[in-house]
């Protein structure tokens, strides 16, 4: 296995089809289930179902958005569990998905991998937004994570992947066995984005320059959907804005730095946010920005987690 720190493919494939459980999951076991749909012009939970260790909840949201939070049993996954989240957004529908705290990934005693699979759909006109607390990496866990989403040309999708180095606030860093994870993002008939990351930090040297230097947190964030939409024009706006002043400048050093962000347009339909800091609170005027441009009217009309903070 091999580090790839901040490596992303897009892919012009052929025709993939429907994102669907099977996809991930070809011995057919059960998954947990979220659809929303329009209903009187509200986005509301129609299919709720929810499998142990997860626990889907839904906040009463004071616009026509749906919020769905997802929380687990002793507030993290242990070795050998498998959440598997099938996600269905209908036509025109606002869901925005978020966490009820740190994910920590405890400890593996016997090899077992904690799983984590979620395969999306976005129909025509809708946005989803997943917008998750960080994966805290405990020592030596081990995690994976797979992300299929299948989008309608019309939908959009906000989808951000964070995760910290260890329980930073008791200095353990990079102490986890291994990480996996691997999105798939589709847009109509085209694999359009192909992001995996693959690290064992007693195989690679995590302090690195070319892996993760010094820092203890870090924040990817994809946005995809029809370039010609104004939704997402304004998404990714909001995104060019984060771009660090004199980053691509000759003196411009990275050490002196207490958060780094880049920002690229991956293809005409894909945008790529990635930040690294030495702090969640480093990472959090970020937070605020992203979640200032999602309260607009005609995208949430509200910011979900200030009522969560």
């Amino acid at each position: 296995m091999s580090a790839v720190a901040n490596c992303t493919v897009t892919l012009p494939g052929p025709a993939r089809g429907r994102v669907g459980p099977n996809a991930l999951n070809p011995d057919g076991m059960k998954w947990s289930t979220v659809e929303v749909a329009q209903v009187r012009g509200q986005s509301r939970l129609i299919t709720c179902h929810n499998l142990q260790p997860l626990k889907l909840l839904n906040p009463k949201s004071p616009t026509s958005a749906c919020h769905v939070v997802l929380s687990s049993y002793g507030g993290g996954m242990v070795a050998g569990d498998a959440i598997r989240l099938r996600i269905g957004v209908e036509a025109g529908a606002r869901l925005f998905v978020s966490t009820q705290a740190n994910t920590k990934i405890f400890k593996s005693l016997d090899g077992a991998v904690a799983e984590q699979h979620v395969a999306g759909t976005v129909e025509a006109g809708a946005l989803a937004v997943v917008f998750p607390d960080p994966v805290v990496l405990q020592a030596e866990s081990r995690y994976r994570q797979l992300q299929h989403w299948q989008l309608h040309p019309t939908a959009t999708l906000l989808l951000l992947d964070w995760f910290h180095s260890g329980r930073m606030d008791q200095g353990e860093r990079f102490a986890f066995t291994s990480l996996h994870s691997e999105l798939r993002v589709s847009r109509g008939e085209r694999l359009v984005l192909l992001d995996k990351l693959s690290f064992e930090p007693a195989h690679h040297i995590a302090a690195s320059p070319a892996n993760f230097a010094g820092y203890q947190t870090f924040f990817s964030l994809y946005l995809v959907g029809n370039p010609e939409s104004s939704l997402f024009q304004r998404l990714a706006a909001r995104l060019e804005q984060q771009k660090m002043p004199g980053s691509t400048g000759p003196h411009f050093q990275i050490s002196s730095q207490e958060c780094l962000i880049a920002v690229s347009r991956a293809k005409a339909d894909v945008y790529i946010l990635r930040a690294a800091a030495h702090s969640r609170a480093a990472l959090q005027p970020l937070c605020e920005q992203l979640l200032q441009e999602l309260a607009a009217a005609d995208m949430l009309g509200y910011n979900p987690l200030l009522r969560k903070y």
